[in-house]
């Protein structure tokens, strides 16, 4: 007999509690009676945190619908609403709150119904569904009673992943010209007859083929920087060139973004230029770091008891995924975003990769890891999708290995962010949490999985054991280790009872700090300029150089052994011994490069200022709680080692964005936020406006009578603008404190009026679902900082207003400072503001029947900050009585709007 499905359900939203029984119907519920229910018996409900964040009651468990659907689909997406499950089992979306409560049971029906099937995802699901049932997870009986077990016994995982193979490294690309006229043609074959003629995304196209054009001369790259606006339909614009290039000169070409949204969307674009599946999948690869990735030593101890609890039934859902995943990325794959969320505090990042605890070839799964798989798809791919952060770090490794090849050619999308990406990869910081992760990397964690190799002694074992040098190195690589911060050195520090030199050291920082911070500073991390420092802290410095210089020639000596020991080629060394070794060596080399970095810090504390530098001194904390303390250091001008490590060694740069030269239109700085103008080679410029018609499309409103730190009247209005337009509003803030406020006071209000409204910081739910859920629901809005100001991309009715609640001021830390006395004062902050403002706006009008307005709560907003918006958009300063009857009279828009917005324009319009 089957077990019997689940009759009760239970839905929470700020509107309201609703119980759904079968044969019953629907009623209300008060949130005691809601409570008490869920803790006497099991019910099914969608997103148990969220509904216990609604509930007030944090820890409320049940039958969650988004863990059967990971369970029974991994690897498919499906928005987690009730509106957006039902879609993705072709239901009807529910019309109601009441209704969605209904549609919870019919999920249910639908998803446990599917396994009495066969489906696509069944092989594995036997096995895991019973392992699940000893963990006494809610859904494994009913799954369990409607399975048939499977005549054999199947692979498991692990033999169940194929393996990667080693190839023969990539020939030089030939040198090959692409012209102009072949750019176009080959646009026109990606872009279709279907599509409308763009005459602005033809000249993107031919301009962007200088960048593939053989360089002048060593270090002088062919270099265009391609301002594009919105709409302009650049991506497809860059792949035309990109691709004939490719293909000609059977040569790799590197395309750059700042956000895995873009990497997203230019995977799926990918698609026009190679339809076959597996065509595309051997010439193109997504390429990120080691982090994003799921580690399956990690997951196999997880798996074989190293998770308890809901942590353990994590590591099982994660296990099933892993079967059907396409690449193991869980940061912005094909891993449910809202998957890790359910199980918070559950340990999700414990089964990526943490760095440097990979033992490469030592790993049972070497064979068979999703990073090394990935590495080896980029090797051998013809477009590979990475981000500006890993570019960097890829050019700077390739230019300190002996005979390493640069990355000949680079498209930078998003092209306004490579300043931020520079400035915090060329950075440096000697922290407490950088020193504990050197020292985990070195001797080990001191609480190792089981069976797990871990730590340099353990990894180095069969070297040392032939080579005595190389053991004597380690020994001293691993006593030199014994200066850096241990567990529990926040707690000492705190205390006054440090341990080692650089525990000593970063207790004088944080003294400093605190002798220096104001009241303004409480509850958040405080920093001060490393000058004027003498005494204690100078003393403390001196120890810690010392100390690592203990550390560092041990581990250079190790480094010489290994070489040694690879030149010399015993017997025992085959393959698996020798990528062991060699995965080693890399990892000294990078780690004797941070600790120079930390010697040439430690050596300006009590000196001279080096002008090429912003040292300081920070104790990082998050609502008061203190977690990190450091010494920190940042290039004045990072374009200056971005030049000399990226672009100069490259054979072929295109810099691209919608705000390349920023609302100014000034390439001067263009070229400073690119590092190009640190070239010794002719930079080309190109750009093309936006073909919106943003006078008809967009109006701005500067609220005049909402006053500065009034948080009611703040919320007052964000309220009143989100019922005027209905939803569909995309609220950006400058302080999570405000944020939170507003949600606070809104939230309940809006949601009686059946408006949705979501938020980072307090939802339980991660970013990328956020977004996915506000483009699902045109109803919806959504509150969130800096993240959501740049790079998401929500075209159609689902985002038609965007409210800011003040003028972005950038904050006033030491590196602003800095650089703004070289930038020009004021002028540098006008600078940021501008460009904070061209980038929210570009949020708004993303195709072209797109309408909508953009609302700035804050009535002393500069008059010389508005030539930020495009030109001919409309501008008036109103009360926010006008701007509420201006947003509710809608702009007018001749073409229908449907209820559901696609994912992605398909034309590759986004920034």
């Amino acid at each position: 007999m089957s077990f019997p499905l689940p009759p009760l359900a239970l839905h929470a939203t700020h509107g309201g509690i609703w119980l759904a029984e079968r044969g019953r119907g629907v009623r209300g519920l008060a949130r005691g009676e809601a409570i008490a229910l869920a803790a006497e018996r099991p019910l099914v409900m969608l997103n148990a945190p969220l509904v216990g964040q609604r509930l007030g009651y944090a820890e409320i468990s049940g039958l969650d619908l988004l863990e059967l659907f990971a369970f029974v689909a991994p690897a498919r997406f499906a928005v987690p609403t009730p509106a957006g499950m039902a879609r993705a089992l072709g239901l009807d979306p529910p019309e109601s709150d009441a209704a969605a409560t209904a549609t919870l049971l019919d999920i249910a029906d639908v998803i446990l119904g599917t396994v009495e099937q066969d489906w696509p995802e069944k092989h594995g699901a036997w096995d895991v569904a019973h392992a699940l049932g000893r963990l006494r997870w809610p859904w494994a009986q009913a799954l369990i009673q409607r399975m048939k077990e499977p005549e054999r016994p199947e692979r498991g995982l692990f033999a169940k992943l194929p393996e990667w193979e080693e190839a023969a490294p990539k020939p030089q690309p030939r040198t090959v010209t692409i012209s102009e006229h072949d750019a176009v043609e080959r646009l026109g074959q990606l872009t279709g007859t279907a599509s409308e003629a763009r005459e602005g995304q033809r000249l993107y196209a031919a301009a962007a083929t200088h960048a593939f054009a053989p360089r002048a001369g060593e270090g002088r790259p062919r270099v265009m920087l391609a301002e594009a606006g919105t709409g302009i339909g650049k991506t497809l614009g860059y792949l035309a060139p990109t691709s004939l290039w490719s293909e000609r000169a059977e040569g790799t070409v590197w395309i750059s973004t700042y956000t895995r949204a873009l990497q997203r969307q230019l995977d799926r674009e990918t698609e026009r230029v190679f339809p076959d599946p597996a065509e595309r999948r051997r010439r193109v690869a997504v390429r990120k770091g080691r982090e994003n990735y799921l580690c399956l030593l990690n997951l196999e101890d997880a798996l074989y008891g190293g998770f308890q609890g809901r942590a353990a039934v994590l590591a099982q859902l994660v296990a099933r995924w892993a079967a059907y995943t396409r690449d193991g990325d869980m940061v912005g794959g094909d891993l449910p975003g809202w998957l890790t969320t359910l199980f918070r505090r559950a340990g999700s990042t414990a089964l990526t990769d943490r760095r440097g605890e990979c033992v490469y070839a030592g790993c049972p799964h070497y064979r068979r890891c999703f990073i090394e798989r990935s590495i080896r798809r980029a090797e051998e791919a013809d477009i590979v999708i990475a981000n500006h952060a890993l570019v960097m770090l890829l050019a700077e490794r390739r230019r300190d290995e002996q005979g390493g090849r640069a990355l000949g050619r680079i498209v930078f999308d998003e092209g306004h962010h490579l300043h931020d990406a520079a400035d915090t990869t060329f950075s440096a910081g000697l922290t407490g949490q950088e020193a504990i992760e050197l020292r985990r990397w070195i001797v080990g964690p001191e609480r190792a999985s089981r069976g797990r190799r871990r730590g340099l002694a353990a990894r180095l074992a069969d070297v040392v054991s032939y080579d005595e040098a190389g053991a004597i190195a380690l020994e001293g690589v691993i006593a030199g280790s014994q200066a850096l911060v241990a567990t529990d050195w926040l707690a000492r520090i705190a205390e006054g009872m440090p341990l080692g030199p650089i525990e000593k050291l970063l207790s004088a920082v944080r003294d400093i700090v605190m002798a220096r911070a104001t009241a303004a500073d409480a509850g958040y991390g405080i920093e001060t300029e490393a000058a004027a420092l003498d005494g204690p802290i100078v003393e403390a410095a001196g120890d810690a150089s010392a100390a690592l210089e203990q550390l560092m020639r041990p581990m250079v000596a190790l480094g010489g052994r290994l070489l040694a020991v690879l030149e010399e080629g015993p017997d025992w060394l085959d393959g698996p011994a020798r990528a062991r070794i060699e995965g080693a060596m890399a990892g000294l080399q990078l780690r004797a490069r941070m600790i120079s970095a930390w010697q040439a810090l430690l050596g300006r504390i009590g000196g001279p200022p080096d002008p090429d530098f912003v040292d300081w001194l920070a104790v990082d904390r998050v609502e008061g709680r203190e977690f990190d303390i450091g010494i920190r250091r940042h290039w004045l001008d990072p374009g200056r080692p971005l030049a000399a490590t990226v672009l100069a060694p490259a054979q072929g740069v295109l810099v691209t964005s919608a705000t390349l030269t920023g609302p100014g239109g000034d390439w001067a700085r263009a070229e400073a936020r690119t590092g190009t103008r640190h070239l010794d080679t002719a930079v080309e410029r190109f750009r093309a406006k936006s073909p919106f018609d943003y006078a008809a499309q967009a109006e701005v409103l500067i609220v005049t009578d909402v006053k500065r730190g009034d948080m009611a009247g703040l919320a007052h209005a964000y309220a009143r603008l989100v019922e005027a337009s209905q939803g569909g509003t995309l609220g950006l803030f400058t302080a999570i404190s405000r944020l939170k406020a507003v949600y606070a006071r809104i939230a309940d209000r809006l949601a009686r009026e059946g408006l949705p409204l979501y938020a980072q910081h307090v939802d339980p739910i991660d970013t990328g679902t956020l977004i996915d859920i506000f483009r699902d629901d045109p109803r919806a809005s959504l509150l969130g900082t800096d993240a959501l100001r740049d790079g998401i991309d929500v075209p159609g009715h689902s985002l038609r207003l965007v409210v800011m609640e003040q003028v972005p001021w950038p904050r006033p830390t030491v590196l602003h400072a800095a650089r703004r006395a070289v930038g020009g004062g004021s002028a540098y902050d006008d600078e940021v503001v501008r460009a904070r403002l061209a980038q929210a706006f570009g949020r708004l009008i993303r195709r072209g029947d797109d309408r909508g307005r953009f609302v700035l709560l804050s009535s002393a907003t500069p008059s010389r900050l508005l030539d930020a918006f495009p030109a001919g958009v409309p501008i008036r300063r109103v009360t926010l009585d006008e701007a509420v009857r201006s947003v509710a009279s809608g702009l007018p828009n001749p073409a229908h709007i449907g209820h559901h917005a696609p994912e992605s324009t398909g034309s590759g319009e986004a920034e």
